[in-house]
């Protein structure tokens, strides 16, 4: 199966994605991490603002198979939650860069996402694991 990674994202090592128009931040877990995780039964977030520091961890997400921390891919301020989530996170695999992101935060530098990868790289890094 070929998972899609959208061009418009940033991604992190740890399969987190961002989506930034102007100061807003989306933040969501890519294709590959909901594939390889299995079902989804929890997801852990932190409130409406809460400050963010990039690479910190930012909650959990759990599957029948694991349960794995989720790290902030940028510093700032939590705007949004994606609270339907919280209550069915099965629903995340269904539409990861559209309804299934988890977070929106004003982030506090631009640069901070320099060293993200493009789609490109980030498809190349995981489907060569």
């Amino acid at each position: 199966m070929s998972l899609e990674y959208p061009e418009d994202l940033k991604y992190l090592d740890s399969h987190e994605y961002v989506r930034l128009e102007g100061e807003i931040a989306t933040i969501g877990i890519s294709a590959f991490a909901i594939d390889q995780l299995g079902d989804i039964v929890f997801l852990e977030l932190p409130d409406i603002g809460d400050a963010l520091e990039k690479g910190e961890t930012l909650g959990t997400v759990e599957s029948v198979k694991a349960v794995e921390d989720l790290y902030s891919p940028v510093t700032g301020t939590v705007i949004e939650v994606n609270k339907p989530l919280l209550d069915a996170p099965e629903e995340i695999g269904e539409d990861p860069y559209g309804e299934g992101w988890l977070l929106k935060v004003r982030i506090n530098d631009h640069d901070e996402l320099e060293d993200s990868l493009s789609a490109t790289e980030y498809r190349a890094q995981v489907e060569g694991e």
